[in-house]
């Protein structure tokens, strides 16, 4: 879809969308007082309704839930409408909470909103759907586009092109220019024109934009080509692709003076990565403060058990092979390290990492924080730092990562995390490598705001169950 299209689907989804809770929070509070009144704190209800059009606003930007939108179907709809709504209550609560106002709030309202909101911002937004489906596909909407191309490529560029296009572009036209097939169909579209013939063509034909898929193609026709159409006031897309694969990423840009395209596996948006930032700098702080609290405890309990140092400091590795040192409260022998060589043998883990049950190396004090995970507690200073995330991929020793191949390494592209799904999918009972190595790429691969989330949450229930920790 182009910029246009997407900027009035944007806009205009969040307007429904406010207008919608402004809606339902009305209809909210009349079934539950019958009648358009506040209740005995009014200002209190209005802070809720300013904080319920706010989140909506914040949500929609910075989580992009509003991505495909016309493409999904009304029950996959219906799904991110309730989740959208499960986390501006969760939000609206929290808040409420920390101001001491929550119990001060009509649980009532609050309840018909969350019905209400659900209906009406799906039915909203179903309806809009309708609309702009009949707004995009309108004829003075319509994108009409011509495919220019090679005999070699001429049906893969036809059929991937009608795949993959919006519903606002229309092909009006196709060019092949290294063989006569004018007349032949295409995927229902005629071939019309030559290479002799093309910018005659595009002279005489409604058209607002050319696709060119020209490889190996001299490179002074191309330029002749794409400078004629230009002339016309006519937009041109140029196929630069050198990888046959889809990528997941590709921009064009300027670096250094140069015009480039930029080829990339991941990409995430820069305000979401912001907010992810946001999120570790107020969580490492709180997990700073639970880490001072517990300290002396543990400290004493460390030294009791055995001689030697507090906290262990190792040096991991981080994004993209970046070196920083790791801090643990120590849960092992002194000698651990050099111990390790000789129990290589009894590894049950198969690849580049080292695990054993009932491993002689721990200490009884680390047995228990290991179970509990508070051995992993000043690693909230590594998150403070920036060197991890609160969710993350698994950070590997020095060691791992020498020996890694390319595929490996794509597991480092990420900022490394103290939770992840790794630690979530029953981290003792995983006993290959590779299996480790595919949960940090699905996680990197599939990486949003909210999978983060429900990542936290899921990695309390595996602390507070002592489920897949040894």
């Amino acid at each position: 879809m182009n910029r246009k299209m997407k900027v009035i689907e944007g806009y205009w989804l969040l307007f429904t969308d406010l207008v919608s809770i402004a809606v339902s929070y009305i209809i909210a509070i009349l079934i539950r007082f019958h009648k358009f009144r506040w209740v005995d704190e009014p200002e209190l209800h209005f802070l809720v309704f300013i904080c319920l059009l706010l989140f909506c606003t914040v949500y929609s930007f910075l989580f992009d839930w509003n991505r495909e939108f016309l493409k999904r179907g009304i029950l996959v709809e219906f799904v991110a409408v309730i989740k959208f709504n499960i986390f501006m209550e969760l939000a609206i609560l929290a808040f409420l909470f920390m101001l001491q106002r929550s119990a001060s709030i009509s649980r009532l309202v609050m309840g018909y909103f969350a019905v209400m909101d659900v209906l009406v911002v799906w039915g909203v937004r179903i309806g809009m759907k309708k609309a702009l489906r009949v707004y995009f596909t309108a004829k003075s909407n319509i994108v009409k586009i011509m495919i220019i191309t090679k005999d070699s490529v001429l049906n893969k560029t036809v059929s991937r092109l009608k795949a993959s296009m919006d519903i606002n572009y229309e092909i009006v036209a196709l060019a092949c220019v290294d063989a006569d097939r004018k007349g032949v169909m295409i995927d229902g579209v005629r071939v019309n024109a030559d290479g002799q013939d093309v910018l005659d063509l595009a002279r005489q034909i409604p058209l607002d934009e050319v696709f060119i898929n020209l490889p190996e193609e001299d490179k002074e026709y191309v330029k002749h080509i794409i400078y004629d159409l230009e002339s016309m006031g006519i937009a041109c897309h140029y196929n630069i692709d050198i990888i046959e694969r889809p990528q997941k990423e590709v921009r064009v840009g300027s670096f250094a003076g140069y015009t480039v395209v930029t080829y990339s596996i991941n990409h995430f948006d820069y305000r979401r990565m912001a907010v992810k930032r946001l999120i570790d700098i107020v969580g490492g702080l709180v997990g700073c403060v639970l880490t001072a609290v517990v300290t002396p405890f543990v400290a004493i309990a460390i030294r009791v058990d055995s001689p030697g140092p507090i906290f262990f400091a190792q040096t991991r590795i981080g994004k993209n092979g970046r070196r920083f040192k790791i801090y643990k409260f120590r849960s092992m022998y002194t000698d651990a390290e050099e111990r390790k060589k000789e129990l290589e043998a009894q590894n049950e883990m198969q690849g580049l990492m080292f695990k054993m049950d009932n491993d002689p190396r721990i200490t009884k004090v680390g047995k228990f924080i290991r179970k509990t995970s508070i051995d992993e507690l000043p690693q909230f200073l590594n998150i403070v730092k920036g060197d991890m995330s609160l969710v993350g991929t698994r950070p590997p020793t020095e060691g791992e990562f020498e020996q890694y191949n390319s595929h490996y390494r794509r597991r480092i592209s990420m900022t490394p995390g103290l939770t992840g799904l790794w630690q979530i999918s029953g981290r003792s009972e995983i006993v290959n490598f590779d299996e480790v190595v595919k949960l940090d790429l699905e996680y990197i691969d599939n990486w949003t705001l909210g999978l983060d989330i429900k990542i936290l949450f899921r990695t309390i229930w595996v602390v507070l169950t002592g489920k897949g920790s040894k």
